[in-house]
């Protein structure tokens, strides 16, 4: 294995690593702003959405890398759990475009039902983790589906 190659699967996997870490600290995050004052919750949210700015940056460059290696790998795109990993990756990029942000909107406004819209921010990030964990899922057994 060049070195090359090596740098690159570093930054795929660190860049991995950084985009699904912060998610987890979001699970507290959300409980806490069940109880938060104006002030805090407004904090909350401006937290909230620096952690899904890392995730959503850190995706661009796993993107990136994940390319390059499939480019010098020599795995072709029609491999089962590359085509796979495309596909939740842009089931993914589709969803997080439209998870959070209207939901963050409504809470920072603090006209509406604070604990409905909280159910539905954290029924959004476990789904987006649940995808992000799928890709991971493909990208470390690579399965054989075809």
């Amino acid at each position: 294995m060049n070195v090359y190659y090596q740098l690159i699967l570093y930054v795929h996997v660190f860049s991995a690593a950084l985009s699904i870490g912060p998610l987890f600290v979001l699970v507290p995050l959300i409980n806490r702003m069940k109880s938060a004052d104006g002030a805090a919750l407004d904090i909350q949210l401006s937290v909230f959405q620096s952690a899904v700015r890392i995730v959503k940056h850190a995706g661009h460059l796993l993107v990136l890398s994940g390319i390059l290696l499939i480019v010098s790998s020599g795995y072709r795109w029609t491999t089962s759990w590359v085509a796979m990993t495309i596909m939740v990756m842009i089931a993914s990029i589709v969803f997080l475009a439209r998870a959070f942000k209207p939901v963050i909107r409504e809470l920072g406004q603090g006209d509406a039902e604070r604990a409905l819209l909280l159910a539905v921010l954290t029924r959004k990030l476990w789904t987006y983790i649940l995808l992000l964990m799928i890709m991971l899922y493909f990208m470390v057994v690579k399965p054989d589906f075809w």
